[in-house]
């Protein structure tokens, strides 16, 4: 029975492939053996400054091999990587440090000078270019013995929430519900090994566990995308054909720009035959695009907020789908249920809508040193009262269509009750989008002017008079949007999705 992740490598690519190229950037290439070795090192060096066991570890590095290796080099001390966002601002930064108290802080030369201005002190930081040498610098036996004192429910590692305001949610995953994800997801996902990963991912997002469990178990390759090519589509597809990079898990909104600019058109992508997306909706009319242009791809939808280690669902898109039909978020993933419940906390029936909530092992530990919000979020299963048994509660929207397919219709925060009406903002969007033109929108409520306000993205500024009336073909009246802004691009947060706060704001 496996009980932690590092199995993977030790039992995987360690001795399948320890020569093979694990990690490619932009400078080098490292192999495996290269990997384990330098992952090591970094483990001895933090042994060397904290005896600090099941306790979090920040990594303040930007993706590269060096932050795979410090992933890696934390888990063979027996804590949990806490990945963090190089261009979080500093008051935030300094939030989550706070709370995570860390005896020692891994990042390298360049960083340092960041954490050095927040008072952090020089003894408290580890360097991870020391740990890249040639040399052996720990003892295989010391840190085989440290691991036989992880259990499969120690933490695994903490992902930060990209919450604007206040201390972001450190969301505490561990190792069995790593495990049971990674485990389904090889076997379910046909993921063997072969794939060559086009990795854009921040390494502080969920997408990137996959990315690694892939690597370590299977030997699959990883190429570092440079992430400011995500900011320009053209570089972004040449990297890809470049690199011959055969598997993608991306956000979608970096896929609709590609297809908004019909840039898969004049390029050959025919070795990308695994695309994975998650985090947003996937606008149906775009994907349409993607898979005409790769015909033998497997696409995939999965759906998990945070809180679920990755996904706690998918769908394998394998029937066509119109350009204003709702893409599914599909079927539970193994091991995994889901719950839809109405107001009245009772199971939900066919087209009927209710808040998505999750039970089963991939549920997360909590939220790192604050049982308050942990209590809010992961609570009793209102159809158990005969045993403790914990949900969680997503605050998304969805229903089960006749297919029994799960449909996400939005947030229970972006429902609104307008002239006596309640309605789903998700609902304008999507009519928005199958217009010509619109490359994205994203539409948020006024609550001081009690107002309608759409943003979108567009080659020209169109008159809200054109707006309504197309819209008023697919929307009653009472959803009509109030207020208009055309954008030339939507802002972002740091993975990658539309900056809805920023939008509310600008609303306002």
């Amino acid at each position: 029975m496996q009980i932690n992740v590092l199995d993977y490598f030790e039992q995987g690519a360690l001795l399948k492939c320890p020569q093979k190229i694990a990690v490619k950037e932009a400078n080098r290439a490292y192999t495996f053996r290269e990997i384990e070795r330098f992952a090591k090192n970094c483990s001895a060096l933090i042994l060397a400054r904290t005896s600090a066991l099941r306790q979090p570890i920040p990594v303040f590095l930007p993706k590269s091999g060096a932050s795979i290796v410090t992933d890696i080099g934390i888990l063979y001390t027996g804590n949990a990587y806490a990945n963090l966002d190089i261009k979080s601002p500093l008051e935030k930064l300094k939030l989550i440090l706070d709370n995570l108290n860390p005896d020692v802080i891994v990042t390298c030369a360049q960083q340092a000078t960041t954490l050095k201005a927040l008072g952090i002190t020089e003894e408290k930081l580890l360097l991870i270019e020391s740990a890249m040498v040639d040399d052996t610098l720990y003892d295989n036996e010391t840190l085989l013995r440290r691991l036989d004192s992880t259990i499969d429910t120690d933490a695994y590692c903490l992902i930060h929430t990209s919450g604007s305001t206040g201390l972001p949610k450190a969301v505490a995953l561990n190792h069995r519900s790593t495990i049971d994800f990674a485990d389904w997801a090889f076997g379910r996902l046909n993921l063997d090994g072969s794939e060559v990963i086009g990795s854009l991912a921040p390494i502080y997002f969920d997408a990137y566990t996959l990315e690694l469990c892939v690597m370590m178990a299977k030997g699959a390759t990883v190429i570092v995308v440079p992430d400011n090519l995500a900011m320009f589509p053209v570089k972004l597809v040449e990297f890809v054909a470049a690199n011959r990079v055969n598997f993608v898990f991306w956000v979608p909104t970096i896929m609709v720009n590609i297809a908004n600019l019909d840039l898969l058109a004049n390029r050959e992508l025919e070795l990308l035959t695994k695309v994975f997306f998650i985090g947003e909706v996937f606008p149906t009319k775009q994907l349409n695009y993607w898979r005409r242009h790769l015909p033998k791809a497997m696409f995939v939808n999965l759906y998990g907020p945070i809180e679920i280690t990755v996904a706690c669902t998918y769908y394998i898109v394998d029937r066509e789908l119109s350009d204003d039909e709702k893409l599914p978020i599909g079927f539970a993933c193994r091991n995994t249920e889901i719950l839809i419940l109405n107001d009245l906390n009772q199971l939900a029936g066919v087209d009927e809508q209710g808040e998505i909530c999750v039970r089963g092992s991939s549920l997360a530990l909590g939220y790192y040193n604050n049982p308050e919000r942990t209590a809010k979020g992961f609570v009793q299963n209102p159809l158990n009262s005969r045993y403790p048994e914990l949900i969680y509660r997503t605050g998304d929207i969805g229903c089960r269509n006749h297919r029994g397919e799960i449909i996400f219709l939005g947030r229970k925060d972006f429902q609104i009750k307008h002239l006596g009406f309640r309605i789903e903002l998700g609902e304008i969007e999507h009519a928005m989008l199958q217009m010509d033109g619109i490359r994205n929108c994203c539409v948020v409520y006024n609550q001081n002017e009690k107002e309608i306000a759409l943003f979108y993205e567009c080659d020209k500024e169109l008159t809200p008079a054109f707006i309504r009336e197309r819209l008023s073909r697919k929307l009653p009246k009472y959803m009509l949007p109030m207020a208009f802004h055309w954008l030339e691009q939507m802002p972002r947060n740091p993975n990658g999705k539309i900056d809805r706060a920023r939008l509310v704001a600008r609303a306002s």
